[in-house]
């Protein structure tokens, strides 16, 4: 009989360790590390075909002489084209995120904090999808009767149904005519967590999308490891990839994050499969933030962006309007920049507060931007510009949370300081758009005819862009300015004081 051989498997990275560790020699995380056991035989299984009888035909490593022939291999030529029809999940917001629609076969991963909505817009676009096609909500978190509780909530249950494994019937026409008055016509509901239970099920129904929620509460009975480790999440994503791929079925899987973000498990996970979607957003706040990391499909760092009311999940149509502050009544130490978001241009409020430090060193918070980029154009307004920034707090911020980090917004953030300095106002209508150097210079940035278009389109009037630039012909004057100087001045006219000015108040 084979003797078992044990190692330790860590539950974060995935690193294998021959003993026991506190702490993961890889990772550094603590108490990560679980007992696995493999069983190697001591009986040599003859090979058929594979590596010993390949190796008989080499004489002194040389193979007989023969023509080269491929036995699996094909070239471009060989391989068939096939156009990949996408589907609309009834959501733009999720179709500009995917790449279009979403591509049938495919595997696509959903992460993000709990309670953030991930099974509520699972759930809300299997109701779409169901007017079409053949869906099979896996729920492993939840019993059929909780998921049917919320499906209500969101005003889907009108038809829903929980499937048992025993009822299963088999159906060949995957696609089922459109009826318009039905509510989750096509949905199936299976409350289970045993993925060879999963398997059969999806052999039997043969749907079109199947939701599985989450990949950590599913397990694989062979293996002794609980479910949500290493070996589970890695080798029961594997087995729905294969199904996948092989049935042409459309994967949506939920999985969890760590306290830091990330989605737990084995990196392993993110390269499976096809599409990677965070879901973010601020539990203060309403608005949530789909953000792509990895698509094979399509562009990366693409967002949608929803809000979260009673019904559900809801579209924000122009987001632009959700992060703009009131123009009516600008305030001193605002700027208004326009970021890109893979290929969808936002329009920004970011609002900087400068006020006399009484420390020894100064303060600096930035809230949704950059802290090294805060702190290189503090540097460079002190030393190019000549305002004492060492001894001034900082703190800038962007309207509505949402994270601006590309260089692009560095003439916002600049002018918005000088601004709240001198306390100026900004003129409202007027965009800023620019990269600033080290040397004190306003450098190019990409998209600008797709910012410069957002920005026409909002009304605005003004935009300081670099200089050098070829700009295309749009209902909006073009300042290009080389130093961050230029930007100030053309940005922050001067303000002279008249006779009102000089006379007293009445306090």
């Amino acid at each position: 009989m084979a003797k078992p051989k044990t190692f330790f498997t860590c539950n974060e990275c995935g690193a294998e360790s021959p003993q026991w560790f506190g702490k993961c020699p890889a990772c550094g995380t603590y108490n990560s590390l679980e007992e696995q056991i493999s069983i190697q035989s001591s009986v040599d299984v003859p090979s058929r075909g594979g590596v010993s009888s390949w190796q008989s035909t080499q004489t002194n490593g040389k193979s007989h002489a023969k023509p080269a022939k491929a036995r699996a291999s094909l070239t471009f030529d060989q391989i068939t084209d096939r156009q990949i029809a996408r589907w609309e999940s009834g959501y733009g917001e999720l179709d500009r995120v995917l790449g279009g629609g979403v591509v049938p076969g495919s595997m696509v991963l959903i992460g993000g904090d709990p309670g953030i909505g991930k099974s509520t817009l699972l759930l809300q676009v299997s109701n779409q999808l169901a007017q079409k096609y053949r869906i099979l909500y896996v729920t492993g978190e939840e019993s059929g009767q909780q998921v049917k509780l919320r499906a209500s909530r969101l005003g889907v249950s009108k038809t829903l149904s929980v499937v048992n494994n025993e009822k299963a019937t088999v159906v060949v026409d995957n696609t089922l005519p459109i009826d318009p008055d039905s509510i989750g016509a096509d949905l199936y509901v299976l409350p289970e967590t045993d993925l060879e239970e999963i398997l059969r099920e999806i052999d039997s129904l043969k749907p079109n999308v199947a939701v599985i929620d989450s990949i950590q509460t599913v397990f694989f009975p062979a293996l002794t490891s609980a479910p949500g480790s290493v070996a589970q999440v890695r080798e029961c994503t594997a087995a729905l990839m294969k199904v996948a791929k092989h049935e042409d079925i459309t994967m949506l899987i939920v999985g969890h994050v760590t306290k830091e973000g990330a989605i737990a498990g084995p990196k392993v996970l993110e390269h499976l499969v096809d599409t990677v979607l965070y879901f973010e957003g601020d539990r203060f706040a309403s608005h949530r933030l789909l953000r792509t990391v990895k698509n094979r499909f399509g562009a990366t760092h693409e967002i949608g962006i929803f809000e979260m009311v009673a019904e559900g999940l809801r579209e924000v149509a122009n987001p632009s309007e959700l992060f703009l502050g009131n123009r009516d009544d600008p305030a001193p130490g605002t700027a208004i920049v326009v970021a890109c978001e893979g290929t969808r241009p936002i329009v920004v409020e970011l609002q900087a507060l400068v006020s006399p430090t009484s420390y020894p060193s100064p303060r600096r918070a930035g809230t949704g931007v950059d802290y090294n980029r805060l702190v290189q154009i503090l540097a460079v307004l002190e030393k190019r510009v000549g305002i004492p920034m060492s001894k001034l707090d900082s703190y800038v911020a962007s309207a509505g949370g949402l994270n601006v980090e590309e260089p692009a917004v560095d003439l916002g953030i600049a002018i918005a300081i000088v601004a709240s300095f001198r306390d100026r106002i900004v003129d409202p209508g007027t965009v800023l758009i620019g990269e600033v150097g080290l040397g004190g210079q306003v450098r190019s940035v990409s998209q600008m005819e797709l910012r410069l278009k957002e920005a026409a389109k909002l009304g605005f009037k003004r935009a300081i862009v670099p200089k050098g630039t070829k700009f295309p012909d749009l209902n909006i004057e073009i300042l290009p300015v080389s130093k961050v100087i230029d930007a100030i001045i053309a940005a922050i006219p001067h303000q002279e004081l008249t006779a009102d000015d000089l006379e007293p108040d009445e306090d």
